[in-house]
């Protein structure tokens, strides 16, 4: 399901390999798609390499706490079978525990969030208007919920 690239080797502290599962099946499953039947490569990274990143896909020469590509540009519907793969994740080690802090939260309960809120993006979800910031943190609260974590917003 998940292929999880540690390019930064703090994140095998923070536990990101065993988050990522349990995450992208609630994901998954909140959005009535099967858990199983997909791939999808998340790397662990740092904020100067998200940075890269962002500034190289997005214009933004900034840190952000976590970036998603979709692997096609029509996301799979619901109850249809997934496809092989469905996309990348990168995510920032410097601002995830940055924010996680100001929460008030653990790290481990803010990187399943982000990890989930990526997941949504590959799967079309998005929040530019407010109507689909509602439904994608909806989403997000629904998923995060089965995992025993509480609404982050």
């Amino acid at each position: 399901m998940m292929d999880v690239i540690l390019e930064d080797d703090r994140w095998a502290a923070v536990g990101l390999e065993a988050l990522c599962e349990p995450a992208g099946r609630e994901a998954l499953a909140v959005t009535g798609r099967a858990p199983e039947g997909f791939e999808i490569a998340l790397m662990g990274c740092d904020d100067a390499r998200i940075a890269t990143l962002n500034k190289d896909f997005r214009g933004k020469a900034a840190a952000t706490n976590v970036l998603s590509w979709p692997a096609s540009e029509t996301p799979p519907m619901q109850g249809s079978p997934m496809g092989a793969e469905l996309g990348d994740i990168a995510i920032a080690y410097e601002t995830c525990l940055r924010e996680a802090a100001e929460k008030g939260i653990s790290v481990q309960d803010h990187v399943t969030h982000l990890v989930i809120h990526g997941i949504l993006h590959l799967l079309g979800y998005d929040h530019i208007s407010d109507g689909d910031a509602e439904e994608m943190e909806a989403l997000e609260i629904k998923a995060l919920a089965k995992l025993g974590i509480s609404n982050p917003y």
